[in-house]
């Protein structure tokens, strides 16, 4: 991936300098060949098992990135119609995208749900109320999945942490089976 000639840092055979150069700088540079490899020793690690590896869009949602991730089989994890709407033109398949987060606006519900996705992720009871709602007005099954929180301190940053009782994500296991039966 990255190696010097002649001491100039270069990324798959290409000069960091010539980059700068052509493109200015700060600039980003990604290696499709990191990628995919990455993406191969997921989907490697799992084969036998079925499986969906999904790609968090908010980590990176550089078309190119996304549709090479497409290309690949990948499923995309999202938090916004803006995002749904990245991952759909990059050539990602509705069926294999996860609407996660918990500030989903009902348009982004509607568009969520006539692109057909795989699965909303559901942070609470009036989450789920609003989709049911939303789902029903347009004669569409909203396909769910509930986000438990393990009240689980990961002893991180307290700006990150998202396994606690008292963070802002997810359902107590019990909460969840309640969840599950009304969804059902």
């Amino acid at each position: 991936m990255l190696h010097r000639i002649a001491g100039d840092l270069h990324i798959e055979g290409v000069s960091l300098q010539e980059i700068g150069a052509q493109y200015g700088t700060p600039t980003y540079v990604y290696s499709e060949s990191a990628i995919r490899r990455a993406y191969s020793d997921f989907d490697t690690s799992l084969a036998g098992q079925p499986h969906t590896i999904c790609y968090a869009v908010k980590a990176n949602s550089n078309i190119a990135i996304l549709q090479m991730l497409a290309e690949l089989g990948a499923g995309f994890d999202i938090v916004s119609g803006g995002e749904l709407r990245r991952v759909l033109t990059a050539g990602g398949t509705a069926e294999k995208i996860v609407f996660s987060g918990v500030g989903k606006q009902d348009w982004e519900i509607e568009l969520a749900l006539e692109a057909g996705i795989g699965c909303f992720n559901v942070e609470s009871g009036s989450e789920l109320k609003r989709i049911s709602r939303i789902a029903a007005a347009s004669n569409a099954v909203a396909p769910v999945s509930v986000r438990v929180n393990p009240d689980v301190d990961a002893k991180t940053h307290a700006y990150i942490s998202t396994g606690l009782k008292k963070n802002k994500f997810g359902v107590s296991a019990d909460e969840a089976r309640t969840l599950y039966r009304v969804a059902a």
